[in-house]
Order: C-alpha cells, then sequence, then structure tokens
C-alpha cells in the first residue's frame, strides 16, 4: 500500500513539474507542498523534455541546410516558447527588481509590474544574444541545448531546498520554497552528471564526456550566487526568482560547453 502511495505521489509530482515548468497540457490533481517537494525533486525531468524539443529543433534545422547561428537561435527561441518565455520574463522582472536599489519591499513591488524596465530589456537582450552565440559556436550542440535545460531546471531544484523561504506568502514561490530535501537536490545533481557524461561520451568521446558535468556544475554555482543574492536582497524566492535562475544557469552551461 505504502509502495502504491508513494507511486501516485511521485507521478503526480512529474505531472506538476511539467506543468509549471513547461506549455505541455498535463493534469495535476493534486498540488499541496508534498507534490510541490516531489515537482521541485523532478524538475531536471522538465528540462530534458525542452532539451529535447530543442536538440531535435537544432538537428533538423541542420538538415535542411541552417547554419549553426540560424539553428541556434530556432533552438532557443524553442525553448521560450516551450516556457510561454516564463523564465526570461522572470530574469528581466528580476534584473528589474535588483536594479531598482529599493528596500526588499519596493524591489518586489517592481519585479510584480507588467512592464519590463531598462534593466530587464538590457538583461533580456544580452542573455539572448550569448544564448544564441554560445550555441552556434558549440562543438555539439544537440548535447549542449539539452545539457543547459536541465541544468536550468536543476538549479530551481536546489533553490527550493529547505532553509530557503518565499519572499511572498503567495505565488509559485509561497509552494515550492523549501520543499527539497538536500540530500534529494544532491541525488537529482548525481543523476544529472551521470546523465550529462555518458551523453557527452556518446556524443563525442573523452572530451564532451568531461565537459558536460562541469558545464552542470558551473551552471549551478553561477545559479547560487545569483540565489544568495536575491534572497539577501528580498528575503526569500519568488517565481520570478526561480525563472531567473533557469535562465542563468542554462546560459552559463552552454558557456562553458561553447569555449571549453
Amino acid at each position: 500500500m505504502r509502495e502504491e502511495n508513494e507511486r501516485i505521489l511521485g507521478a503526480e509530482g512529474l505531472r506538476l513539474a511539467v506543468s509549471l515548468l513547461t506549455v505541455f497540457p498535463v493534469r495535476c490533481g493534486r498540488v499541496d507542498r508534498e507534490t510541490a517537494r516531489r515537482a521541485m525533486t523532478l524538475a531536471p525531468a522538465a528540462g530534458l523534455l525542452v532539451g529535447v524539443a530543442a536538440a531535435v529543433v537544432l538537428t533538423v534545422a541542420g538538415l535542411l541546410g541552417a547554419g549553426p547561428l540560424l539553428g541556434a537561435a530556432l533552438a532557443v527561441g524553442t525553448t521560450a516558447l516551450l516556457t510561454r518565455g516564463l523564465h526570461l520574463d522572470g530574469l528581466a522582472d528580476l534584473a528589474d527588481g535588483l536594479g531598482s536599489g529599493r528596500p526588499a519591499e519596493g524591489a518586489l513591488a517592481v519585479m510584480k509590474r507588467s512592464d519590463i524596465g531598462p534593466f530587464g530589456v538590457i538583461t533580456l537582450v544580452f542573455t539572448l544574444l550569448i544564448q544564441v552565440a554560445a550555441l552556434a559556436q558549440a562543438p555539439h550542440r544537440a548535447v549542449a541545448v539539452t545539457a543547459a535545460a536541465v541544468t536550468g531546471r536543476l538549479a530551481v531544484t536546489w533553490a527550493c531546498r529547505a532553509a530557503i523561504p518565499a519572499a511572498r506568502p503567495e505565488g509559485l514561490g509561497a509552494l515550492v520554497a523549501g520543499t527539497v530535501r538536500r540530500r534529494d537536490a544532491a541525488a537529482a545533481t548525481a543523476v544529472v552528471a551521470a546523465a550529462a557524461s555518458v551523453v557527452g561520451l556518446l556524443a563525442g568521446g573523452a572530451r564532451p564526456a568531461v565537459l558536460a558535468p562541469v558545464a552542470v556544475a558551473a551552471g549551478l554555482l553561477v545559479s547560487a550566487a545569483l540565489l544568495r543574492h536575491a534572497v539577501r536582497r528580498l528575503g526569500g524566492v519568488t517565481g520570478d526568482v526561480l525563472g531567473a535562475l533557469v535562465e542563468t544557469s542554462a546560459t552559463t552551461a552552454i558557456v562553458v560547453l561553447a569555449v571549453a
């Protein structure tokens, strides 16, 4: 009975992860803190769906004669479409909030506005440019875009670990903040790193097999620094903070795989 209940909860968590982090139409029967814990632990699986879809677009574009730059732009655009642009929106909102220089309450108010300010626009433009340029020059582009998408969602897993509070009493942050056990985040990281190494090995041999998990680690380190700063400034995490972490860690992973 307990095993059956665990299986059901695991399936509900995966559905919630896909529902929250992608545009795929998945119906969730249960939405509570326990399901949120499982969803955020399984967030990299949702990233895998996005990454594989972008890799397929990239591959098909290449077969149809598109150059590396156009293929990279189409792949990055695919990741935005499959997430409704929410993570990019979160990145822009966080940039505006932190860039405002206001205390937590004021910064959160700025982030809640529907418009995008100058800090947000600049951050969006540079992030997308870096993603496209780095992906275009990555030796194994399909591996890079997939690893980046998974790394981005793994950053969310770590951001939702216990002891990190929500900045607001409502919203996505309040639902998922502090739900993930550290050991579960570590286990998810080990699985992602191992899978990245295997895929890198199959795609190009020893060098990408080593670089892929290094890119994952680099993405997590950069996102951890941003998370620490955001929590210090805002008092906790919000949905915008989680979106910003996705884009920051994914961008870092692509850059590492492009230049290392």
